[in-house]
């Protein structure tokens, strides 16, 4: 699954990982509403039949609707922000006087 190539430094690889099945699921969920899209494109996504990804993405919508938080995707209307706070040192001198 890797590619290399040769470089002065020798050969480089690059690791190439597909998503698993959760990932997919989730990716799909958040182009689309409709289950057979989900489906469709997590499949083409990993590359598994469409029957065995369409019977997770029931199960996964099943276990959706039963919790009681919800996905929040960022820019829908009503998410919340988060705030980062950073703290700034003050840098002080040895020969500063002031206080």
């Amino acid at each position: 699954m890797s590619e290399g190539w040769h470089t002065k430094f020798g050969i480089r690889r690059v690791r190439h990982d597909p998503p698993t099945l959760e990932e997919a699921i989730f990716a799909a969920t958040g182009i689309t509403d409709d289950l057979d899209s989900q489906a469709e494109i997590a499949a083409s996504l990993i590359g598994m039949p469409f029957d065995v990804v369409h019977a997770e993405v029931k199960k996964t919508a099943r276990a959706v609707t039963r919790s009681p938080t919800t996905r929040v995707i960022a820019g829908e209307q009503g998410a919340l922000r988060s705030v980062v706070v950073e703290r700034r040192a003050v840098r002080r001198f040895a020969n500063d006087r002031r206080l």
